[in-house]
């Protein structure tokens, strides 16, 4: 892939930025080749910023209603139980990284 080709993905851009930036405090590049990491790193920031951008505009225009309204709803759905059964066990789940 070249150095003016957007990365397929959101979390490749992520990947790449990180490269970049553990390279530049890594302090082993010259001047030159470091202007040029800060350059990639520049445009994959922008790249980054428009795909969030864009899933923004995406989940705005999923959740607003017919009159433009914003239609918040829970995040399990409005079907989930609201209170666990007596006999869950948690103690099994594991923890979202959040």
């Amino acid at each position: 892939m070249s150095d003016t080709t957007a990365p397929q993905d959101f979390a490749t851009t992520v990947e790449q930025l990180e490269t970049i930036v553990e390279r530049l405090e890594s302090g082993e590049l010259s001047l030159e080749d470091a202007l040029t990491a800060f350059e990639r790193g520049v445009r994959l920031t922008r790249d980054a910023q428009q795909r969030l951008d864009n899933a923004e505009l995406k989940v705005r225009a999923l959740s607003e209603d017919n009159d433009g309204r914003l239609n918040v709803t829970p995040f399990d759905g409005p079907d989930a139980p609201t209170e666990a059964p007596d006999d869950a066990d948690d103690s099994h789940k594991e923890t979202p990284p959040w």
